[in-house]
């Protein structure tokens, strides 16, 4: 039996330790163990003093020891794996909770700190288990309705998790990480309005929450409300200046709204307080990206990688930024890595970037629909749109960043005056930069309506489209820069068609239609697609007859070229030229003595890079000339000096092709399986010059070194091509647009007889 002066210092450190005087309680525990030693409570609650304190090596070294005392003791077992947690040990932490609850299966307690250990150790599902496990025992468990929520959200599952919030919230109203929580869940569900709601009521019970502050920012940047989004950072940070979080969020608004320098120095600051965090390097690359810093880019997505080698679509970005600058370095053995990662179904890559690195048109829709499932999902918050019935004029409407001096524009910009307005009311939809330019005034006079969307958001632009009745919504950029494919996924109209500038399937059960002719896609080539496919007869691209060329023809020499000697040349970005492409160049330049290959340079290292890669071909550096980005019309002129554009693969020329056409160059192409490498062949059937369609590499090789050897053959094809050039289909926009329009016509009739989308020829 305890004396009564030992019974009282106990009570004394038990008082001491409940009214927070850990350092009273210590004092008064070490003092009592000193004098006698083995004491299990008292060596128990020492433990708990110092854990309470953050020592947790020394309070782990007295729960072993009070373990020892008494080996069945459920609640050091449980308090001793708190612990080793708090200090990482969590698969040791596990064992201690599991000897616990071996002991007693029925204690909810036990089940939620297994929970948060098996949490800790990324294994979400085990973790949501054991949550379920401890509310069986104990319903009104508050924060294990709320560990679950966390637990399920981790796994991807947020609708459940939705629902444990709530549960959570039923049990405690007034709990402010419920409310968080649950902002977080209807974010990811894209119900960014009620996100925003709970945000809000989780500040009013803790207005200094830092993590609600930095969540609602992210909620209100993916509304486009990036003032609003810098406020609720700059609130987080004010509370918490090293909140990670925060730096790398707020340099993420910034960066979208264009503001390069600050969003840098966001990262930059987030680096300096935590300097392994990967995916603050990734989103400094991505920056570094757009400001055509490849180089320094690439570093940045290097580095993540070797930090974290699974951050979503980082791979891709970081092959990306190496095929700008044609840095090839292991490029075959990553892209066979690459195809092994979107066959097992992982986050690799955005579906713009496979394109120039591989042929495989499968591949290209798996990859979409991986893409388009993780960031463009089906939204179902705007609902159903009600049948609508016939009207005398169909509704279309264009959606593009590139109503402004950008190529879609000067594609495009004929298409929408000629559209015939007592049959179509054309609206157009543009969310990108308003540059003054002539085309943006020539655009903006075009259409019924010009409708300048800027700052709103996905769904409010859905929401519009709605309101304005459209029928036909066309969407011009697909999974290109500045896409804007959430429109999409909310349903801004009945019938919704992906044309133009994204050349392939986006994957998306909500597009019902894809412009496109034979040559790009076969009806073999149909399940390539989730689109039906809207066949136009000649080619699907649209051109502007009505481009004119001014100023000088400028001389070879003002161009950097050989007085005499054939010039190849192949304008597209650099990032389209592969090795496989680029071996062909070299065989046929050493095959045409005196010949040059004329290039685009994007960026100085991509010209640097080329020139090695040249010289390790045998081919001597200097053969490669580049030629500078200039002005639409001045680009156009310098045509005239090359005498044929050789074309890439997988990813061939599209506009740089037309616009070679157009100014009387022959274009040389090797055909591919997917929409991306078939877009040169489609153009020159429809310019009627199919000999120059090439479907195997030899084929290529050989005819460029015909053609280059044998003038008088290549002069008959500028011949013929001068001619069809105002004959020939590929660029009568008057007959396109009628062609189109058709297309439109039919989908709208098969929409109006209740059918699902199909095939369709024009």
């Amino acid at each position: 039996m305890m004396n009564s002066s030992i019974q009282t210092q106990l009570e004394q450190a038990v008082k001491a330790f409940h009214g927070q005087d850990f350092f009273g309680a210590e004092k008064i525990l070490r003092n009592f163990i000193a004098q006698t030693p083995n004491h299990y409570d008292a060596t128990h609650l020492l433990a708990i003093v110092c854990a309470n304190q953050g020592r947790h090596q020394e309070a782990i070294e007295y729960y072993r020891n009070a373990l020892t005392l008494n080996p069945q003791s459920i609640s050091v077992l449980s308090n001793l794996g708190a612990s080793l947690n708090s200090i990482g040990q969590n698969n040791e932490a596990l064992s201690f909770l599991d000897r616990a609850l071996a002991l007693n299966p029925n204690l909810a307690a036990l089940w939620f700190n297994a929970g948060n250990i098996v949490s800790d150790l990324g294994d979400f599902k085990k973790a949501a288990h054991l949550y379920e496990e401890c509310i069986k025992l104990n319903p009104e468990y508050l924060q294990a309705h709320n560990h679950l929520g966390k637990a399920l959200f981790n796994t991807g599952d947020y609708s459940k998790a939705l629902i444990c919030y709530d549960k959570a919230l039923e049990l405690s109203p007034d709990h402010p990480e419920a409310w968080s929580n649950k902002g977080n869940a209807l974010g990811e569900l894209r119900r960014f309005k009620e996100a925003l709601a709970s945000y809000d009521r989780a500040l009013e019970l803790k207005a200094d929450y830092v993590e609600a502050w930095s969540n609602k920012g992210l909620t209100l940047q993916e509304l486009k409300k990036y003032d609003e989004a810098l406020v609720c950072y700059d609130k987080a940070l004010e509370l918490n200046q090293e909140y990670v979080e925060a730096w790398s969020n707020k340099g993420n608004a910034l960066g979208e709204s264009k503001q390069f320098s600050e969003a840098l120095a966001c990262y930059d600051k987030a680096l300096s307080l935590n300097s392994d965090y990967a995916e603050v390097w990734a989103n400094k690359g991505s920056i570094l990206s757009l400001l055509k810093r490849y180089e320094e880019s690439s570093l940045c997505y290097k580095k993540a990688l070797e930090l974290k080698d699974n951050i979503d679509w980082i791979f891709g970005d970081h092959m990306y930024a190496n095929m700008r600058v044609c840095d090839w370095a292991g490029f075959e053995e990553n892209a066979e890595l690459l195809g092994r990662k979107v066959r097992s179904g992982e986050k690799v890559i955005n579906p713009f970037q496979i394109l120039a690195i591989n042929d495989d048109a499968l591949m290209h829709r798996q990859c979409a629909q991986i893409y388009v499932a993780d960031q463009y999902p089906e939204n179902p918050t705007l609902g159903s749109i009600p049948k609508r019935p016939r009207k005398e004029k169909i509704c279309i409407a264009y959606y593009s960043a590139d109503f402004c001096n950008h190529p879609t524009a000067h594609l495009t910009a004929e298409l929408y005056e000629l559209h015939d307005k007592s049959q179509f009311e054309v609206i157009a939809f543009s969310f990108g930069l308003d540059d003054k330019s002539l085309i943006r005034s020539r655009l903006s006079q075009s259409f019924s309506q010009f409708i300048d969307v800027r700052g709103f958001s996905d769904e409010d632009i859905a929401k519009l489209s709605r309101n304005l009745g459209v029928d036909i919504a066309i969407d011009l950029g697909g999974f290109s820069a500045e896409n804007r494919t959430g429109i999409f996924a909310y349903r801004a109209a009945p019938i919704q068609v992906n044309y133009l500038v994204y050349p392939g399937t986006m994957g998306a059960k909500y597009m019902d239609y894809m412009i496109a002719d034979q040559t790009l896609i076969p009806a073999v080539s149909q399940h390539f697609y989730s689109e039906k496919i809207a066949y136009l007869p000649n080619s699907y691209q649209v051109n502007d007859s009505k481009r004119t060329v001014y100023g000088e023809q400028p001389t070879r020499q003002n161009l950097g070229l050989p007085e005499k000697g054939f010039v190849f040349c192949c304008f597209n970005n650099n990032h389209k030229i592969v090795p496989t492409t680029f071996d062909l160049w070299m065989r046929i330049l050493k095959a045409v003595d005196g010949s040059v290959l004329w290039l685009l340079e994007d960026n100085p290292a991509a010209a640097e890079n080329l020139q090695k890669e040249a010289l390790k071909r045998g081919v001597d550096g200097s053969r490669l000339v580049f030629a500078k980005r200039v002005s639409a019309s001045e680009h156009l002129m310098r045509h005239r000096a090359a005498d044929l554009f050789l074309d890439t693969l997988p990813y061939n020329a599209h506009t740089t092709a037309s616009d070679a056409l157009w100014m009387g160059l022959p274009v040389l192409t090797l055909m591919g399986e997917s929409f991306a490498g078939r877009v040169a062949a489609s153009l020159l059937n429809a310019v009627d010059l199919p000999e120059l369609i090439t479907n195997l590499g030899q084929e290529y090789e050989a005819l460029a070194i015909a053609l280059a050897t044998d003038l008088e053959s290549l002069g008959a094809i500028r011949e013929r091509l001068e001619k069809n050039r105002l004959t020939q289909p590929l660029f009568d926009t008057p007959l396109f647009t009628r062609n189109l329009e058709a297309a439109y016509i039919k989908m709208y009739e098969v929409y109006q007889a209740d059918l699902a989308p199909r095939h369709i020829s024009i």
